[in-house]
């Protein structure tokens, strides 16, 4: 009968936070180097985790950029510094992103969001509410130039006022 882990243990407190919520291999590293444990028992219990499929980066990116593009209204640029912030490898975010992608329409997220927005800005004049709009669906890390074609196709009436915002180059961050 296999024995209960101690929540004493680094794989005990890794289990815990597992068990909570999902977590990339790194912030599982740091919370246990915050708990004191040493780098060579850290590395055993990642490995050990690994082994047993309760850590997976690649799953892990997967599923946090699904979950933030359907649910969060976020964009691919707010997903992939998120995942970055998380420890997980550049090469893996891209690959659970692209993953994501093909699952979750950004396009539809964009609209939905932007549909929201524009609703509850009905004090705006238009076009003054359409550049507000692009400017906010940017910082929620959508890529400008699907902003920019997204609500020309969206509002086209008011399509002029977006002259000028210029989609900024895309970074690959």
């Amino acid at each position: 009968m296999p024995r209960t882990p101690s929540s004493g243990t680094p794989y005990g407190r890794a289990l815990a936070r597992l068990a909570r919520r999902d977590h990339s291999e790194q912030e599982i590293r740091r919370a246990l180097r915050r708990d004191g444990f040493a780098d060579d028992a850290i590395e055993e219990t990642v490995a050990r985790l690994r082994r047993e499929r309760y850590l997976d980066d690649a799953s892990f990116a997967a599923r946090l950029a699904r979950s933030r593009l359907a649910h969060a209204g976020v964009g691919r640029n707010r997903v992939r510094l998120e995942l970055r912030k998380k420890g997980v490898r550049r090469t893996t975010a891209e690959a659970g992103l692209k993953e994501a992608l093909t699952e979750v329409p950004e396009a539809e997220v964009l609209e939905r969001v932007a549909r929201r927005f524009w609703k509850s800005r009905q004090a705006d004049e238009p076009e003054r509410r359409l550049r507000r709009l692009w400017a906010f669906l940017v910082r929620r890390g959508f890529p400008a130039d699907l902003v920019h074609s997204r609500l020309r196709a969206l509002w086209p009436r008011w399509g002029d006022a977006l002259e000028g915002l210029e989609p900024e180059e895309e970074t690959g961050a």
